[in-house]
């Protein structure tokens, strides 16, 4: 079936929605990592402790998790069902209205809750934003494109750490960085009244009068290979990401913090500039290197250096920044290669639901291995360094995963396997 391009201008309005509903999904992700102490501080009192406080930051980062997991699933199922646009526009409204809800919150459990329900938006953002852009814009476009996407999502984590070196977070001044990040609701609404629509999507819902619940479709035989694939090399990632590399900043504000309220957030910043870097340049590295290579290169990069962040630097160090920003940039290029490949796993009546489930397999993996990340910090009697190294081995991981990926060129989104 032939479908009718959007014009120019629409294509470049879905582009700059998209990007900026990921901007603000980083602003989510990013907020705990560099609020989490404080906030515990101030809503733990008395009976804070370090230990007890790095156990809360776990506690916090696998509830969103939890949510984005479930929420990347059903909001990227019902991306199929209603449309793109509809869902992404949803997305933003979960994330940006439970987190404004946290400038209330009372109790560590009430912000416990909020932050998975937080979790359920930043979760359904991803692959309905990635599968409306994938299918507005042509196959040549696409590395750029999706770097440009991937970029985005931690240029939001970046925009937000700025943001708290000019205005610290501290146990007594927390609570208007979660009412700054209600604001994106009302990019929502405007989703919602005005984006159009994938025509790509509006063409396959008319294929079949009654078609096979899109879930259920992707652990179907010719199918189920794929969906399985995808998961694992999605979830490496993933659970490297938040199990090891994110225990840098809550380490920073423990040794640093008493020196220099804005020193956890500098190292947010380091880290987000080189993952802001690294999301782009990660769609022409693996356009450039392919699937299998380029893969298997960031694996071995990502967890040497990660490696080395924790066991020969610490904050306030004059090497720990530099490695803050060289792991960011290499441990991101990961998420430039699920932009470009993962999309073209499934085919369209199917996409957003693959890649929702494919994504957030991943977070379903982390929230048990942040727990876990957790319970080893206690055990070892909150020994950042100790924790962040051995949790960055799970990196390593990919240099099996990269055997059984497929080293086919790309095929058109239309058709959708790889």
């Amino acid at each position: 079936m032939s479908v009718a391009p959007l014009s120019r201008s629409a294509r470049s309005a879905v582009l700059a929605a998209a990007c900026l509903g990921l901007l603000f999904d980083g602003v989510e992700l990013g907020l705990m990592p560099v609020a989490s102490l404080s906030v515990s501080k101030s809503l733990l009192g008395d009976a804070y402790t370090p230990v007890i406080g790095g156990d809360w930051f776990a506690r916090f980062t696998a509830s969103l998790m939890l949510g984005a997991a479930l929420g990347g699933i059903v909001l990227g199922n019902l991306g199929d069902r209603v449309g793109r646009t509809r869902a992404m526009g949803l997305s933003m409204l979960f994330y940006s209205l439970f987190a404004a809800s946290g400038a209330w919150a009372r109790t560590q459990e009430q912000m416990l809750v909020l932050r998975f329900l937080v979790g359920l938006g930043v979760g359904g953002m991803w692959p309905n934003g990635m599968a409306l852009v994938a299918e507005c814009w042509p196959a040549a476009s696409r590395p750029v494109v999706s770097g440009v996407m991937s970029a985005s999502l931690n240029a939001g984590i970046l925009l937000l750490s700025q943001l708290a070196r000019l205005w610290p977070i501290t146990p007594d001044s927390w609570r208007w960085l979660f009412l700054l990040a209600g604001i994106p609701a009302a990019l929502g609404v405007v989703v919602l009244v005005c984006l159009p629509e994938s025509p790509l999507w509006l063409a396959s819902r008319h294929k079949a009068t009654r078609p096979p619940p899109p879930i259920r479709e992707l652990f179907q035989a010719d199918l189920l290979r794929i969906t399985l694939l995808a998961s694992v090399v999605a979830s490496i990632p993933l659970v490297g990401a938040w199990s090891a590399s994110k225990w840098m900043i809550p380490w920073a504000d423990k040794s640093a913090g008493t020196i220099d309220a804005s020193y956890k957030a500098a190292t947010q910043g380091w880290w987000a500039l080189g993952a802001t870097l690294g999301s782009f340049a990660g769609a022409q590295v693996a356009s450039w290197l392919g699937r299998r290579l380029s893969y298997l290169l960031i694996s071995v990069a990502t967890t040497f250096l990660t490696l080395a962040l924790f066991q020969f630097s610490a904050p306030l160090e004059a090497m720990f920044h530099p490695l803050v920003l060289a792991q960011g940039f290499v441990a991101t290029l990961f998420f430039g290669w699920l932009a470009v490949f993962l999309p073209e796993f499934f085919p369209a009546r199917v996409r957003a639901s693959g890649c929702g489930l494919a994504y957030n397999a991943g977070r379903f993996a982390t929230a048990a291995g942040v727990l876990l990340a957790g319970g080893l910090f206690a055990l070892l009697g909150g020994d950042y360094p100790r924790v962040g190294a051995l949790c960055s081995l799970i990196y390593g991981l990919g240099i099996g995963a990269f055997w059984f990926i497929p080293n086919r060129s790309p095929v058109s989104l239309e058709e959708g396997s790889p």
